[in-house]
């Protein structure tokens, strides 16, 4: 009696662990959680969250609805207990119905076929009958021609009078709904990997500084183990407008104070190092920055000659007696349409333009803007030309960097369910039998088939064999 009431009790939880009822549930509640979870800022500041959900619950309830998210762990949602053990869950729930239907399925893919007679075809849901003015051995090796161009492996059984054709295609497809759990599981796993032991966060590096940290929060920091280090930052962008065509970054890594790898990222090119994936993401000024202005000089018929200068600053025209001194800046420069003023438009380098005061031996100075972007502006009296190449130090590049070591699982799991996913929707387990009864003389023919899936796809290949052996049973007759 005891060893029954254990075998009762483990039984009701294997068939509540199996049953469709746990998996509908499981899959609802992850999707509503993930909704929620979308709509709120993972990790955020706790601001930031608040002033979401007062545009939903208003300014007054915002706060206590965010005390009750956080508690239940919606600010930290993918990474909660909770919404693992629900993964967890559901994985065993897949893989608890695999174990349970797994052995009736390979008992159909294992199970031997064997010869039908004609009245046990014609049981078949699938079935249709012929009569032919033609030899038995001819309509035989006819079927057999037709089966085999269709990669049939067929087997026969004589009897007096009687040939029984036999043969059947996919029969393993029917394992593909297990590699679709497999694929599921697998990619639960990865995720569960990348949530336990990977990490999201950012970096914002300004032009020649490193960092061996990144922010997951502006509290918390997690190490990177090296150190990434942002030798410029740059932003082009379309002509004649102000809208960004191209960010980019030039970062290093460094370890055991050597530089190990270089690489200019843009925003579908990152920067890979040991699992950590630097993303370009944004960009920006610093406040209150001091730079150095980066300025290639090239006299009239002469080489080109790059000097890196701060406010105030004097350099000089190589042959010419020129010296010039960085007299004003402006990140972007543009005309006020109404007073024709020069004004700067944006705090961000958008046009920058640098000022320059050039100083001639004839002691005429005059003060010249030289635009970044337009390099007809670099142009000076006398053919020289002074370009004004960056405003060095005082960008920084906006870093997205993660880390997910079980990302390699969820694309190995993404190809095999796709390749599942194609066997389940196109390829069926396909069973056919033919019984020829007659003599030299004249045959009745019966076709039967069966099939998993997909019963019309069989019953129009049913009929294009009748068909093709007709054509070919007549074309004999002919000769």
């Amino acid at each position: 009696m005891e060893n029954k009431e254990k075998k009762d009790i483990f039984e009701s939880i294997w068939h509540f662990l199996a049953s469709v009822k746990l998996a509908i549930f499981v899959l609802i509640t992850l999707a509503l959680s993930s909704i929620v979870g979308t709509i709120v800022e993972q990790k955020a500041e706790p601001a930031q969250n608040i002033a979401l959900l007062a545009k939903f619950f208003g300014d007054s309830a915002a706060p206590t609805v965010y005390n009750v998210f956080a508690k239940l762990g919606f600010m930290d949602m993918y990474g909660s207990w909770w919404f693992t053990s629900f993964l967890v869950i559901f994985s065993i729930n897949l893989i608890v119905c695999s174990v349970d239907r797994f052995p009736k399925t390979w008992r159909l893919i294992k199970t031997p076929q064997k010869p039908m007679s004609g009245s046990a075809i014609k049981s078949l849901p699938i079935k249709k009958a012929l009569n032919f003015n033609s030899g038995l051995s001819t309509v035989k090796d006819e079927f057999l021609n037709a089966l085999k161009s269709s990669r049939y492996h067929v087997s026969e059984a004589t009897e007096e009078n009687s040939v029984r054709l036999y043969t059947q295609k996919g029969r393993y497809s029917r394992l593909a709904v297990y590699v679709v759990h497999l694929s599921i599981i697998l990619i639960f796993l990865g995720a569960i990997i990348g949530i336990r032991f990977g990490f999201k966060g950012y970096l914002n590096l300004p032009e020649g500084r490193s960092s061996n940290v990144l922010f997951e929060s502006p509290n918390k920091s997690i190490p990177l183990g090296f150190t990434v280090k942002c030798n410029w930052y740059d932003t082009q962008y379309y002509e004649g407008g102000d809208t960004p065509k191209e960010f980019q970054s030039e970062l290093v890594i460094i370890e055991n104070g050597k530089e190990v790898l270089k690489k200019v990222i843009e925003v579908n090119d990152p920067l890979k190092y040991k699992g950590i994936t630097f993303f370009q993401s944004n960009y920006g000024m610093l406040e209150n920055a001091v730079g150095k202005f980066v300025l290639d000089i090239t006299p009239a018929g002469g080489e080109e000659k790059r000097v890196w200068l701060e406010f105030g600053d004097i350099f000089e025209i190589p042959g010419t007696g020129i010296k010039g001194k960085i007299h004003d800046f402006s990140p972007a420069l543009t005309r006020d349409r109404n007073t024709g003023k020069l004004i700067s438009y944006s705090e961000n380098m958008v046009n920058p333009a640098v000022a320059i005061e050039f100083m001639p031996p004839d002691g005429k100075s005059y003060i010249g803007w030289i635009l970044k972007r337009y390099p007809e502006t670099s142009v000076i009296p006398g053919g020289h030309s002074v370009k004004f190449a960056d405003y060095w130090g005082v960008e920084f590049t906006g870093l997205q960097v993660s880390k997910d070591p079980g990302v390699w699982l969820i694309y190995l799991a993404a190809i095999l369910m796709g390749i599942s996913l194609y066997i389940c929707f196109f390829v069926s387990s396909k069973r056919i039998w033919i019984d020829i009864t007659g003599d030299k003389k004249a045959v009745s023919v019966t076709v039967g088939g069966s099939t998993n899936r997909n019963r019309l796809n069989l019953e129009s290949e049913i009929d294009r064999l009748l068909a093709h052996v007709s054509q070919a049973i007549e074309g004999r007759s002919k000769k």
